[in-house]
């Protein structure tokens, strides 16, 4: 099997390589650029490609794969939505992808933005650099002893559940199918959770009922001086409901690892780029929020249990016996 590997980074490499020898009669290419109805002329002769998760796979992509002969789409991540599952259904096109690679790893960063933005680390950090030691406009709250209200108990939420109950929290979660391992969680109704909760942390899909469940209805429901975090996906959150909460000074702090309009940002270096869009300015130019560039992924244990799923995706596909539990649509 052949695989042409967009939109491939220096760690992405690495890691893929080091476990590639391993797996006999697969090779990839590896390609600089990500997919895009200029790049998809280059999948000719490749069965699979492998995309990631700012990927746009949209049908007329899919259209363009078919012709080309692709029969399986990889995804190097867990999240589908940026995928057309029905075109590549009516396509003959398989789509697997990586559900579980480190849960721990996007838990651990939305706890990390959580104390980051709580106790202002971003702007000691600047401070101290230009030798100014003055602690004004750095006090934080004790979050032991607080509630944190987790939306969506998956692998990643029930993660973050732990974390937050480790340090002292309550918590209070949300989502349609309780996690019985969690026992130590209230489940609540959506609107009491933003009501009691001084930390909210977002873990769920992207589904046309969970987009924008972050409005300003919801927001004015929060308590005063919340902290919000979002690490799944960033049109869970009205990002401009959002802003017009932060200039009403509804929040303490909010923390992104996702936000709408990222596409063309993820995973970039556009220091010299004039930006299309005001979205990401807007957001920095609020001294209580933190962006990141969706990175909650980022860690060598995530980034080998994906190189390895992947891999095995690819194995069992060209074998005739696809992992089912990895299969989209």
């Amino acid at each position: 099997m052949k695989i042409l590997f967009y939109d491939a980074k220096p760690y992405d490499i690495e890691s893929f390589d080091k476990l590639i020898k391993n797996y006999d009669g697969i090779s990839i290419d590896y390609l600089k650029t990500d997919i895009s109805k200029n790049t998809v002329r280059l999948a000719e002769g490749y069965e699979a490609v492998c995309v990631f998760v700012a990927s746009d796979v949209n049908a007329e992509i899919i259209d363009e794969l078919s012709k080309r002969g692709v029969k399986l789409i990889l995804l190097r991540c867990a999240g589908f939505n940026n995928v057309d599952i029905q075109r590549a259904k009516e396509k003959g096109i398989t789509v697997l992808r990586v559900p579980n690679y480190s849960p721990e790893a996007i838990a651990e960063h939305a706890l990390a933005l959580a104390f980051a933005v709580n106790r202002h680390i971003h702007k000691a950090y600047i401070k101290v650099r230009e030798n100014n030691f003055s602690l004004m406009g750095l006090t934080g709250m004790n979050l032991c002893g607080k509630t944190a209200g987790i939306v969506g108990t998956g692998k990643i939420g029930a993660a973050m559940c732990r974390a937050c109950h480790g340090i002292g929290m309550e918590v209070l979660a949300f989502d349609k199918f309780e996690n019985p391992s969690l026992d130590f969680v209230r489940y609540t109704g959506l609107d009491e959770l933003l009501r009691k909760s001084d930390l909210i942390s977002l873990h769920c899909p992207l589904t046309e009922e969970t987009y924008h469940m972050i409005d300003l209805e919801a927001i004015e429901k929060m308590k005063n001086g919340v902290l919000l975090i979002n690490t799944s996906r960033g049109a869970l959150i009205s990002t401009e409901d959002l802003i017009k909460g932060i200039r009403r000074h509804k929040f303490s702090g909010v923390g992104l690892d996702v936000y709408e309009e990222e596409q063309e940002n993820v995973f970039e270096n556009r220091e010299d780029d004039i930006l299309n869009t005001s979205v990401t300015a807007r957001l920095l130019s609020f001294p209580n929020v933190i962006v990141t560039s969706h990175q909650g992924f980022l860690t060598h244990e995530a980034l080998e249990k994906i190189s390895l799923v992947t891999l095995e995706n690819a194995k069992s596909f060209e074998e005739g016996r696809i992992i089912e539990t990895n299969m989209v649509g």
